[in-house]
């Protein structure tokens, strides 16, 4: 049966008896899932056609490298994320941005040091928050011993060069602004990422022919670029991660008679005036605050000089994502958000437990019309929305030990102490335990059950009785994984449509920025105020 058949309510019978509502077809229950799932359903827009929309035609800026100082995860997101944010905030023409969720600072501190915004960074965390400013101090130090290795290399080249003459200088230009880019060179655009702020952006070699009153311009930037060629590799990766006014290196070009030329001189002063000017304001790019945010939080208070602004969350968690939302559309001085959510089990449901608190605010539904429906997930079918499809497709086994520890563990728990629901959570114990009975024993602990009256021959019992079922268990949580992006759909589309009931919303989408097996959490909830509100 083709997907597109799927779209008729009568084959859904086939999926489930109707008497004992167990699934007995498992091939149409894979293919529903993956019919509802939002890269079949086409409601997404791609992020390429989104960046080429915002930017129209000025050119990206070049990429760079952040696996220097992240893992590969972070480091893809860091980079698809912070190039998305840039665009928009270009398009909005606005220089502050509000991270939320904003952990230890990843995403905050490359958005400040590699696209020149002011970045706030709130979390809710004290220990993130001071992680992050540990990291941009470290990030500091290290910056101010490249550099000086790196101006110790010019100097180096400086004395080799000091006999070029005018003519050399000229063909040297020439091949420089045709030399291709060498892939292994960690600057990604040549002439790009250390000098375009300290001369003008021309053509190298009509400069050459327009006359000897600009020959000196010549010598600059060849004798720059030849210089930033040679630095050394660790100079080159911190390079990459600093605004571009942030490196201050003087060529080495000087006059016939030895001398500094005028031109020279003037253009020496103004880059020096430029790299201080960025060093006084470098540390105020990036602000670590913490705070915790809620849909009522009033970012004036937070933030004293509080202006037009883009918000952002990178995998924030539960609530918190649809508090973002809430708020972005609320503040007039929020023009832009860029939200991708996650841990699903953590948000907080309105018709969950079927409680009257109208004056709630909940992180699902969103939407007016899931309201009016009383629509509800539920925790399992949320926890289900955190599996990761792609990644066991790939060949990544689930968890199937640690899952068959915690059924089981639910087993006795409530045979022995007759609990059926707890507050309390058992968490990563299975990492630290040595095996089914120091799992059992740690874990009661977390409860605060008493294991006293457990002996082990109890538990090991428990474990014997049930452990021909593992291969059941293993089958029922590979039909939940395939369900998951249906659930995540559910989701999404929520926010989505919370975002298009506003008046005051020019666009709103969904958009997939990270590769799934690298992220499972790829999608973005993204939009932009209507003009009139700029």
């Amino acid at each position: 049966m083709k997907i597109k058949h799927l779209k008729d309510d009568d084959n859904f019978s086939d999926v489930f008896c109707e008497n004992s509502k167990k699934l007995i077809n498992v091939h149409l229950f894979a293919l529903a899932a993956k019919y509802y799932s939002l890269s079949n359903l086409g409601v997404c827009t791609p992020l390429e056609d989104l960046l080429e929309a915002l930017r129209g035609d000025n050119q990206g800026k070049p990429g760079v490298k952040t696996d220097e100082f992240m893992n590969n995860k972070k480091s893809h997101e860091v980079q698809v994320m912070s190039e998305l944010v840039d665009t928009i905030a270009s398009y909005c023409d606005i220089k502050q941005v509000i991270d939320i969720g904003s952990g230890k600072g990843y995403l905050s501190s490359f958005l400040s040091m590699q696209y020149n915004l002011k970045v706030y960074g709130i979390d809710s965390s004290n220990t993130n928050t001071n992680g992050a400013h540990e990291r941009n101090r470290k990030l500091k130090k290290h910056w101010r011993a490249y550099q000086s290795r790196a101006r110790a290399n010019v100097e180096s080249q400086r004395l080799e060069k000091a006999n070029d003459g005018p003519v050399q200088s000229e063909i040297k230009c020439e091949a420089v602004s045709e030399k291709p880019l060498n892939k292994n060179s960690s600057l990604q655009c040549q002439g790009q990422v250390t000098i375009q702020d300290l001369v003008p952006s021309c053509n190298f070699t009509e400069i050459a022919t327009s006359g000897t009153s600009k020959q000196t311009e010549v010598d600059l930037v060849t004798r720059t670029q030849s210089d930033e060629d040679k630095l050394s590799e660790e100079a080159l990766a911190v390079l990459n991660v600093l605004p571009a006014d942030a490196v201050e290196l003087f060529s080495s070009s000087r006059c016939n008679n030895g001398e500094l030329c005028k031109e020279e001189k003037a253009q020496r002063k103004m880059a020096s005036l430029k790299a201080q000017a960025s060093k006084s304001s470098e540390s105020n790019l990036y602000l670590p605050l913490t705070c915790c945010i809620t849909a009522e939080t009033e970012l004036s208070d937070i933030i004293t000089d509080l202006e037009d602004c883009m918000m952002v969350g990178l995998h924030t968690c539960g609530d918190l994502a649809a508090n973002t939302l809430r708020i972005f559309t609320a503040k007039p001085e929020i023009k832009a958000v860029c939200s991708v959510g996650c841990c699903y089990h953590l948000l907080s449901e309105q018709f969950e437990n079927q409680e009257d608190r109208p004056d709630e605010v909940w992180g699902f539904p969103m939407c007016q019309y899931l309201k009016d429906k009383g629509w509800c997930c539920g925790r399992n079918a949320r926890m289900s929305a955190c599996l990761a499809l792609e990644r066991v497709a790939v060949g990544q086994i689930l968890p199937t030990e640690s899952l068959f520890y915690r059924a089981v563990l639910q087993v006795i728990i409530e045979e022995m102490y007759g609990v059926t629901k707890s507050d309390r959570h058992v968490g990563k114990t299975f990492s630290k335990s040595s095996s089914f009975i120091d799992y059992v024993r740690k874990s009661l602990k977390k409860l605060e059950l008493d294991d006293s009256k457990l002996p082990d021959s109890c538990i090991m019992d428990y474990y014997e009785k049930y452990k021909h079922r593992m291969n059941e268990l293993e089958a029922f949580n590979m039909l939940k994984v395939v369900l998951a992006p249906c659930i995540e759909v559910l989701i999404l589309l929520d926010r989505l449509c919370y975002l298009k009931e506003q008046d005051n919303i020019a666009w709103s989408g969904l958009v997939k920025l990270f590769d799934p097996v690298k992220s499972p959490r790829c999608y973005a909830v993204i939009a932009l105020k209507k003009q009139s509100y700029f």
